[in-house]
């Protein structure tokens, strides 16, 4: 079986990217519109966040990470977490921030599935664990490359469900950052644009953002059609 034919709930995997993206435009209408009717927005610059979060020194950053480590573990969506991690710290050390709690929190459930809890999650996963499983065995790192890119498992099941696999460790986490780098880039470029939109400025980072943002949520719908078409 190749990787055109994993047999692992596509459907669910495009649809649940849509909806993200549908959640992640109407949380920022939402907030934009009430931070306006509220006046917080002469609260919201964005030099005096970072000036903030500079004044932590290191804890700053540090305490970001580590509650992005541990948010997969615990089920918590990841997306939220990026947003605070644009807006707070910018594009740059946004996204490195982010990669870096984004894979530490894979690498941890991904361990806690493999030495600490195999019964609860493969109860948990039921039987959709074992195709990835024989999947993995065939194609390595290869499978979650492919995964990282195009949604076919929700990111905190995906995380447990590799852990129950025979892939190794080194390979599982080399893979997991740098094809998950793209979404985080995507997302964390755009958001951090937002608190200059809530002042109506629109930013170069909110157009790449913007761009970004959905060529990402277009990949699985391209994989989809091309998928339609061999077939």
């Amino acid at each position: 079986m190749s990787l055109t034919a994993i047999p692992i709930s596509l459907n669910i995997g495009n649809m649940g990217s849509k909806i993200k993206f549908f959640l992640l435009v109407t949380f920022i209408i939402a907030a934009i519109v009430s931070i306006k009717i509220s006046g917080l927005d002469q609260y919201l610059d964005q030099e005096r966040l970072r000036t903030w979060i500079s004044s932590y020194g290191a804890w700053g950053p540090i305490a970001y990470i580590i509650f992005y480590s541990i948010a997969p573990s615990l089920m918590l969506p990841g997306l939220p977490i990026t947003i605070v991690g644009g807006v707070l710290f910018g594009p740059v050390f946004g996204t490195v921030y982010t990669s870096i709690g984004a894979t530490i929190g894979a690498s941890i459930a991904f361990l806690v599935a493999r030495y600490m809890g195999r019964g609860w999650v493969r109860e948990m996963l039921k039987g959709r664990w074992k195709e990835l499983d024989a999947e993995v065995e065939r194609q390595g790192w290869k499978v979650v490359a492919f995964t990282r890119l195009i949604p076919l498992f929700p990111f905190n099941m995906l995380n447990y469900a590799f852990g129950l696999t025979r892939i190794r460790f080194s390979h599982y986490f080399l893979a997991s950052f740098i094809f998950m780098l793209p979404g985080v880039v995507a997302y964390v470029v755009f958001s951090s644009s937002l608190l200059g939109l809530l002042k109506g400025n629109v930013s170069k980072e909110f157009v790449i953002g913007l761009i970004l943002v959905v060529a990402i949520s277009a990949i699985p719908v391209i994989y989809k059609r091309g998928l339609i078409r061999r077939h």
